[in-house]
């Protein structure tokens, strides 16, 4: 049975929200990590265009495998394959402290993703069962620095943030984050203290802080319009593998 979707433009940019130059940049990364190297037993009925592409629209959608598999003319199986695959090749590469570190400015904060899998979420206070995703984005490009790994959605930001590991590339960079990052190391607004108002240069300040971390959730908005983010089914390392993509392709399209 041929399948509808191909790795041409109209496809690409229709489905996964990436330009076709884009798109090519990210077939580009997952041949590189050896998304077509050998693999034992039967070749792929896809080309790996066509696999990227699969993965892609899988994480943009939300569609479900059986859905997927008449789009591009395979088996459910066979989509399941191609999705377990290739998932971690899309994955974002962390970015390094720049050169001129001191001048530049990240934000940190954290989302909830629901999830089906108990093991990986926790019920929150959305009242569904949810993982806490903690993200940098710099505050100059609004792309995705890094991403941790999801921890239940019950954790707060800066236990979260302590145990992410993302602060090792964030040395001499001043991080920006909200008030639930109150001795976590970012930089937080000032607070009211009992029986004391805040005074006038603090309110600006907080102001201002407001101003700029906004762009953080700006940027969640993004990558939640891959709806993969919205109602995540994948169990044990899907959810991980799932942020580091869509981070992956948020800046991309971003920067196409």
């Amino acid at each position: 049975m041929a399948g509808v979707l191909r790795a041409e433009p109209l496809w690409v940019e229709t489905f996964t929200g990436l330009r076709m130059a884009a798109f090519g940049r990210l077939l580009k990364a997952v041949r590189e990590r050896g998304g077509d190297g050998a693999h034992l037993g039967r070749p792929w009925c896809l080309p790996l265009a066509e696999r990227v592409l699969l993965v892609a629209v899988y994480y943009r959608t939300n569609l479900t495998m059986r859905q997927l598999a008449p789009l591009f003319g395979c088996s459910p199986a066979t989509v399941c394959r191609v999705i377990q695959r290739l998932r971690p090749l899309l994955a974002i590469e962390p970015a390094a402290a720049p050169a001129a570190a001191v001048e530049r400015l990240w934000i940190v904060d954290g989302t909830l993703v629901p999830v089906r899998d108990r093991t990986v979420g926790a019920s929150s206070r959305n009242y569904r069962f949810s993982a806490n995703v903690q993200v940098i984005i710099d505050a100059d490009t609004r792309l995705v620095v890094a991403a941790a790994r999801p921890v239940p959605g019950t954790t707060a930001d800066a236990r979260a943030w302590r145990n992410s590991g993302l602060a090792q590339y964030c040395r001499g960079v001043t991080v920006l984050g909200d008030g639930a990052y109150i001795n976590a190391g970012p930089i937080v607004p000032h607070r009211r203290r009992p029986g004391r108002a805040l005074l006038p240069g603090e309110e600006e300040d907080n102001a201002e802080h407001r101003r700029v971390r906004a762009r953080v959730e700006h940027t969640f908005a993004r990558m939640k319009n891959y709806k993969i983010l919205r109602d995540c089914r994948q169990r044990h390392d899907g959810l991980h593998h799932a942020v580091q993509a869509v981070a992956h392709m948020h800046n991309l399209a971003h920067t196409a």
